[in-house]
């Protein structure tokens, strides 16, 4: 009996029951978004399987003693590496096992379902940097600014590959992503003020410098740099989409147009008149707010905050600097996807495609955000084991 109630007590049932109403209005969105033509399968019975397979991942990840993330987390990296090299080699014409999806060859195609290595990429990323930080710190104990110039040329190296992968394939989404992870982590990795001063102004600068030559130098960054003409046109439709609500800019005002419609109460619960392509996917949040209107929304963002708040104060009671880093990586991780997510949406920033966490449909997304969440749990578990804290952690 007392090791069942020790068992209960270091689960974080907060952070579960956040979980859960995830679950709740995932499946209630995704219900009212099949609603239209487009879909020939119930897409329901789909995510609610697959957010069944994520609690089993949870549990198991939990029961792992969390020690082992840091002694795998090397060989890990080395494996979702591996799984990009393979994805990037494998056949991929028509019908074959790599066949690109709206022309990004970034999934593998079973007859079960299509499974993204970049998804299960980020969360073994984060256990690298987290153990490489972490290490450094343990052979370098007096900060220097020579010292923290090599960890930042790490940091970066380690980045350097997972990105190009992707790049490849080409997913500018999800590359930002890891960009966002690497930069969160260095924001709490010891790294003098000093040295990420600087490179963050000098990055916001260089990005700021590479929207002006979109707009205007297209040509040479196309000759020069080999970008696509596709993200051109992102970035055109995002600052006036209106001028192609025909073409390139049709998700967008579509987007905007079903968000706005949905005032403040919304329309009712499958009660949509604004057709959105993809909208069980990355646009789900606009059925939300058409549907539930801006309260609706407002309770949903509310909810990503609170995660957010929970993970947090999770990050902040780790004992340690490695599950603390890996802490810090998720919450990045899950920041970006929302921020960016629902941005495109109000055209906040442009078009990427990358789902809204725990929402949207898609199982290889659901299983890479849950197998991070599972992590965290994990930490928390077998930290309350080893310190014997409890009522402490649970608000």
């Amino acid at each position: 009996m007392q090791s069942n109630k020790n068992f209960a007590e270091r689960v974080d049932w907060p952070l579960a029951f956040l979980l859960f109403l995830f679950m709740a209005v995932s499946l209630i969105a995704i219900a009212s978004a099949q609603t239209t033509e487009q879909y020939v399968r119930n897409f329901v019975p789909y995510q609610a399987a697959w957010y069944v397979i994520g609690a089993g991942i949870i549990t198991g990840v939990m029961m792992i003693n969390s020690s082992l993330y840091k002694r795998a987390a090397y060989l890990l990296y080395g494996a979702g590496i591996l799984l990009l090299v393979a994805l990037m080699l494998a056949p991929n014409g028509p019908g074959q096992i790599a066949e690109p999806v709206n022309g990004a060859q970034a999934w593998f195609r079973t007859p079960i379902a299509n499974l993204q290595p970049a998804e299960l990429m980020k969360t073994v990323y984060i256990l690298g940097l987290a153990r490489m930080i972490t290490g450094h710190h343990g052979t370098h104990l007096i900060p220097s600014i020579r010292s923290d110039a090599a960890l930042l040329g790490k940091i970066l190296a380690m980045m350097a590959l997972p990105l190009f992968l992707i790049l490849q394939q080409p997913d500018l989404g999800t590359a930002l992503v890891f960009i966002a992870i690497t930069a969160g982590i260095i924001v709490v990795s010891g790294i003098s003020w000093r040295l990420i001063l600087p490179i963050f102004g000098g990055i916001a600068a260089f990005g700021a410098l590479l929207l002006w030559m979109a707009i205007h130098m297209q040509d040479f960054l196309s000759d020069r740099l080999g970008l696509k003409p596709y993200m051109f046109a992102r970035v055109y439709t995002w600052l006036n989409p209106y001028a192609y609500a025909e073409n390139e800019g049709y998700n967008l005002v579509a987007a905007m147009k079903a968000i706005g419609s949905g005032e403040l109460f919304g329309k009712g619960f499958m009660d949509r008149e604004v057709y959105v392509p993809e909208n069980h996917t990355d646009f789900i949040f606009t059925v939300i707010a058409e549907e539930f209107g801006f309260i609706g929304a407002s309770l949903v963002i509310i909810l990503f905050f609170m995660l957010i708040y929970r993970l947090t104060r999770i990050a902040i009671e780790m004992k340690d600097l490695f599950s603390m880093y890996v802490c810090t990586g998720i919450i990045a991780m899950i920041t970006f996807h929302v921020f960016q997510n629902i941005g495109m949406t109000i055209q906040l920033v442009p078009i990427t495609g990358i789902p809204l966490p725990f929402i949207s449909y898609g199982g290889s997304s659901l299983m890479g955000n849950m197998l991070a969440i599972g992590i965290v749990f994990g930490l928390r578990f077998h930290q309350k084991r080893r310190t014997g804290l409890t009522s402490d952690f649970s608000s």
